[in-house]
């Protein structure tokens, strides 16, 4: 039998199984102010870029609003233009750094929707290489990144700075 270790997820089954989680993941991180502890790899005016920490793939950021607010609707103009702006530099990044084949964008308004942060809207935004959904994804329930999020971290700041 093969073993694939993931420790970094032991700090997510530990906080989920504590109950110990904050009201707001994105609110908490903003709040911290340690970037590189909270993978927050670029702060614009009204909003910033984070990894997603339990990512599909290589990469995966999603790009959040300083205001904790769940619909669109509830955005200013300047705030929308803005995440539309920093979503076109990360297509910059990955397409130049990542290389992928495609990239997946979008967002899961409310809990029915998908969404796993129901309370702060967030657009998710990864990149896509053809024959990334294989076997172990499909089959065994389980992804395999090449690339550790430290090093994503370091590549994205760097990239977006």
């Amino acid at each position: 039998m093969d073993y694939l270790w993931t420790p970094w997820r032991y700090q997510y089954m530990a906080q989920a199984a504590s109950g110990q989680r904050p009201e707001c993941i994105f609110c908490d991180a903003l709040a911290k102010k340690k970037d590189s502890e909270t993978l927050i790899v670029h702060r614009g005016a009204k909003a910033f870029v984070i990894l997603n920490r339990f990512p599909y793939t290589s990469g995966h950021v999603m790009i959040v609003p300083y205001a904790h607010v769940a619909e669109l609707k509830l955005c200013d103009a300047e705030t929308l233009c803005e995440i539309m702006q920093l979503a076109q530099r990360v297509e910059t990044v990955f397409r130049t750094d990542y290389k992928p084949d495609g990239m997946n964008l979008g967002m899961n308004l409310g809990r029915a929707a998908g969404a796993g942060v129901a309370g702060h809207l967030h657009l998710h935004m990864l990149p896509r290489w053809i024959g990334d959904s294989n076997f172990m994804t499909v089959t065994g329930e389980t992804r395999v990144h090449p690339e550790d999020l430290q090093t994503t971290y370091e590549r994205l700041s760097k990239a977006l700075a």
